[in-house]
């Protein structure tokens, strides 16, 4: 990330972005709530890349240098806190859970594309603190795809995310870049913190989170992403975002 705006106040507000648009890389005094109640919305740091559909929301801890990307036209829902309001104690980005209370609260907050935000600075206190306390409530999802640091792992993980279906083995893509797969385990769980399998899933979820933000069928995504089959591909992913890759929430 080259150049880095820095925004003392995190945004809130609702930001409507076209598919493929991007908010470049900045940070901002303040922690900030990301929801994408249309499309997909990905945010990406020095330490990898975070992706939430419209079942999940992102939090961007205060001081956090990241970048978005829209998947899809996107309504994207943004949420300002000051520092002393971190009701989870998380000093990292994180995917956290949207209950459908949780939904509404963000989008009455925040506006829908229909409609101005509540204005009135009483419900606007009640709201905000309501949501707090659902935030408290939410879970952490695994929905990350680190970034390696070491030369010889990122080669191998540049591979993949250039072609997330690329059905090689850890040794067989060690054997193409010049490593052992031992050396690449190793840097596989001293960098990513999971195995070599779980971060090659994850890294597919995030692919597949997009290609489905651009409507593109559940077979043809399975396909482009590396599963077998579209059962095998619908089974992992209900089991990451508790619906099934065709149950996407519609957007109001």
């Amino acid at each position: 990330m080259p150049k880095v705006r820095h925004t003392p106040r995190a945004t809130t507000g609702l930001l409507p972005l076209a598919a493929g648009a991007e908010v470049d890389a900045h940070r901002h005094d303040e922690h900030q709530i990301v929801y994408a109640g249309r499309g997909v919305l990905s945010v990406t740091t020095d330490a990898g890349s975070w992706v939430a559909p419209a079942t999940r929301a992102l939090w961007v801890p205060a001081g956090t240098v990241h970048e978005h990307r829209a998947y899809g036209d996107t309504d994207l829902h943004l949420v300002g806190l000051p520092v002393t309001d971190n009701p989870l104690g998380l000093d990292r980005p994180a995917v956290l859970e949207v209950a459908p209370l949780l939904r509404e609260l963000i989008v009455a907050y925040t506006g829908r594309p229909d409609q101005r935000p509540v204005e009135d600075t009483a419900e606007r206190g009640r709201l905000r603190a309501v949501l707090l306390d659902q935030l408290r409530r939410s879970a952490q999802q695994p929905v990350h795809v680190p970034a390696a640091r070491d030369p010889r792992l990122v080669a191998v993980c540049a591979v993949l995310r250039a072609d997330p279906a690329d059905p090689r083995t850890l040794a067989q893509l060690g054997a193409a870049t010049g490593v052992s797969d031992r050396t690449l385990t190793r840097l596989c769980r001293a960098e990513l913190g999971m195995s070599f399998p779980q971060w090659r899933t994850q890294l597919r979820l995030h692919h597949a989170l997009c290609l489905l933000a651009d409507d593109l069928p559940v077979t043809v995504v399975a396909h482009r992403c590396g599963w077998a089959s579209s059962s095998a591909f619908i089974d992992v992913f209900r089991r990451a975002f508790g619906h099934t890759p065709g149950a996407r929430r519609p957007s109001r």
